[in-house]
């Protein structure tokens, strides 16, 4: 088993050099094996310069580009974490994730620069560097220049990733080495079985952790990994096919949206051996296979677990459509428990709990959110599953008060508390609507000190979070259902219509 992100690097260098680990679609860029080795060194070396040192956060605001996996990797060679800051993150949880990770220094393409430099005043940031910036310092891509030694072992932390909590901002999950070996690993040694002969793709932002352990995974096992800038429905096939892609990683909205695309002649002229994708509509799975004439296989995990419930070629054909996520992984025990933690017969509803090799270490700086996540020794994860007797694992909803929009996780209270520093609201209730096409919309239920538009109160958030936080639907109410307990009653804001009587910002009106 590999032991850290550095050996995967050094290994893949010397065993494949000339060989393309990288390329991106957008600007044509290849990036070999011996390219990633060489480039991050120079990076490291960049970074030690600028006070970087073992145990140090740097904060990394990029789009889909080289310079972020170099950085990642070059960060690993120094013993230091890498903060991800969502590219959509504006001044309120933009400025939270570089303030309590700690951040000491923080690198962003130039487009990101300013608004990292706006929230840096309060927060450990000593300085903020372009992508062009620290390249001049790195002395340009054949830099030969080497940073300082360091041994890093399985357990030294490469990430803070941050991810929304079921309350609260979002959490930063320390991500060791040991997390992305093991989901590298498994991934080249068990299904899917990437090995050098493969093609794999991502659209996704590396900002989340799935474009990263795509790279994790291609170092171990020699793939091609192709980065497109990001997910376009009406293209995607194209760049598979024109890429020869052979392996994917989708989520969320994706399936739904690429079935709606106009059929084609070509949509089964492609080298595609498997499919891996979370959350397939269970109603769709069977015409996604027919569509494009290759299975699709359910996988589970969190950002605080990596990889631990995923469908297996043995088992696809009988629970095609049946919403089952498959088995744990070698690596993970899963049991599905009461309110308590003590397991419930097979095919009851409970929580499903996890724990195995390669978990995050803690949530950063919140001792009290870790001790309740990994009570009893198992990682809660907030969601509701049921087991057959064949061990076959059933997601069947969440516990969270949590809202899922096209695949991004949104925390109802960030929301509400972005909502309460506008001068004119009292209070916030923040909660899910069902929707066809996104899987849920995001819903506020506002009590006004003084006359407001929905239009105003969305523009206010739009400086405050990242545009997809943004409520589509608002109501204007005199006052918020309470328990006794004066908490906002949220179950009977859920009840009923609850578009009936909103303003719909996307139909610019109120229904």
């Amino acid at each position: 088993m590999s032991r850290h992100l550095v050996e995967l690097v050094d290994t893949a260098a010397r065993s494949r050099p000339d060989k393309d680990a990288w390329i991106f679609d957008r600007t044509g860029e290849r990036v070999t094996f011996a390219d990633v080795a060489r480039r991050s060194r120079a990076f490291a070396a960049a970074l030690t310069a600028r006070g970087v040192r073992p145990g140090d956060r740097v904060a990394v605001m990029i789009d889909n580009r080289p310079e972020f996996p170099l950085l990642w990797l070059a960060l690993a060679r120094l013993g230091a974490a890498l903060v991800p800051v969502n590219t959509g993150y504006r001044e309120l949880d933009g400025g939270h994730v570089v303030a309590h990770s700690g951040a000491s220094l923080a690198v962003a393409a130039p487009e990101f620069a300013e608004l990292l430099r706006s929230v840096a005043p309060g927060t450990a940031l000593r300085a903020v560097l372009t992508t062009d910036e620290l390249a001049a310092e790195a002395g340009g891509t054949g830099a030969a220049a080497e940073p300082p030694p360091f041994t890093p072992t399985p357990e030294t932390p490469t990430n803070i990733q941050y991810t929304s909590g079921t309350t609260g901002a979002p959490k930063g999950c320390v991500l060791p080495n040991r997390y992305w070996t093991t989901l590298a690993d498994d991934l080249a040694t068990a299904f899917p079985a990437i090995t050098a002969d493969d093609v794999m793709l991502t659209a996704q932002p590396f900002h989340y952790i799935d474009p990263q352990w795509n790279v994790a995974l291609g170092l171990r096992s020699g793939a091609t990994l192709v980065v497109l800038d990001r997910f376009h429905p009406s293209t995607f096939w194209a760049k598979v096919r024109e890429h020869d892609v052979t392996w994917f990683y989708c989520l969320g909205l994706m399936p739904t949206l690429l079935l709606r695309m106009p059929p084609s002649p070509d949509d089964r002229a492609h080298r595609v051996r498997a499919i891996t994708a979370s959350a397939v509509p269970p109603e769709l799975h069977a015409d996604l296979e027919a569509r494009w004439g290759v299975r699709w296989y359910e996988a589970f995990g969190m950002t605080e677990t990596g990889g631990d419930i995923r469908m297996y070629p043995a088992d696809h054909d009988e629970l095609v459509g049946s919403g089952c996520i498959g088995r744990p992984a070698a690596h993970r025990e899963v049991v599905i428990a009461d309110e308590d933690g003590a397991p419930v017969p097979r095919g009851t509803e409970g929580e499903l709990l996890i724990r195995g090799t390669g978990l995050m270490h803690r949530y950063h700086d919140d001792p009290d959110a870790t001790a309740a996540a990994f009570r009893g020794g198992w990682f809660h994860t907030g969601d509701l599953a049921r087991m057959d007797e064949d061990g076959r694992v059933f997601f069947v909803g969440r516990t969270k008060d949590m809202i899922r929009r096209s695949g991004e996780n949104i925390a109802a209270d960030e929301v509400e508390r972005a909502l309460l520093l506008h001068p004119d609201v009292a209070s916030a209730a923040v909660v899910a609507v069902p929707d066809e096409l996104r899987g849920e919309e995001v819903k506020a239920y506002v009590v006004l000190t003084a006359a407001c538009a929905p239009e105003e109160l969305a523009a206010f958030c739009e400086r405050k979070l990242a545009g997809f936080k943004v409520p589509r639907f608002w109501s204007i109410v005199d006052d918020l259902p309470r328990t006794p307990s004066e908490r906002i009653a949220k179950g009977r804001l859920r009840e009923g219509d609850q578009r009936a009587g909103a303003y719909d910002r996307k139909a610019g009106g109120w229904l």
